[in-house]
């Protein structure tokens, strides 16, 4: 009985052998077209994917409303503050500062940007090339956020959010300044 299983596994395999040529030699277009399918199939899934992680925003806690008597830096007198975090390691954040920059143009508000330390992270590791970019933008001032415990206080949770509070310390704008993840320009 096992000796008949392997014969006929045996024969299976040799009568798909002498077919298989024949079968991919009349039909090799038809599989061409196929394979061709599939892979236009996959990159428009892909591109699609792609497309769908840049343009969605990052989560966000909940902003407050008012600018916070806690919070460890106040806002000029008769001054609109802008606040943006920031993760000195993250590519994106380039393209935050550009936008930042072109915001902060004409000189009509202050700003923070807070980098973000994570807890363990030594003193130091959020200067980077990000650090010093944020600090040659006029207007601007850097803090380094250990632990994120500023940003938790703006509800901010993902690099690039910002807030916006006009010069009575009222929140006017939440959210990001590129036009997706890591694009600067419109």
């Amino acid at each position: 009985s096992a000796s008949y299983g392997m014969e006929t596994a045996i024969r299976s395999s040799s009568y798909f052998l002498m077919i298989a040529p024949r079968f991919l030699h009349r039909h090799r277009r038809t599989l061409l077209g196929a394979v061709l399918a599939l892979w236009c199939a996959g990159l428009a899934i892909g591109a699609q994917a792609l497309w769908r992680y840049s343009s969605t925003p990052g989560p966000a806690g909940p902003a407050p409303e008012r600018w916070p008597a806690n919070a460890p830096f106040q806002p000029r007198p008769g001054r609109a503050t802008l606040v943006m975090l920031a993760h000195p390691h993250c590519p994106c954040t380039r393209a935050s500062l550009a936008e930042l920059a072109q915001l902060l143009a004409r000189g009509e508000a202050d700003a923070w940007v807070l980098f973000i330390r994570p807890e363990g992270a030594e003193p130091g590791w959020e200067r980077t090339s990000s650090w010093e970019t944020a600090q040659e933008i006029p207007g601007v001032q850097t803090m380094a956020d250990a632990d994120g415990t500023v940003a938790q206080l703006f509800g901010a949770e993902t690099s690039g959010h910002v807030l916006f509070y006009d010069a009575t310390g009222v929140l006017r704008f939440s959210g990001g300044i590129t036009a997706s993840r890591g694009q600067q320009g419109p």
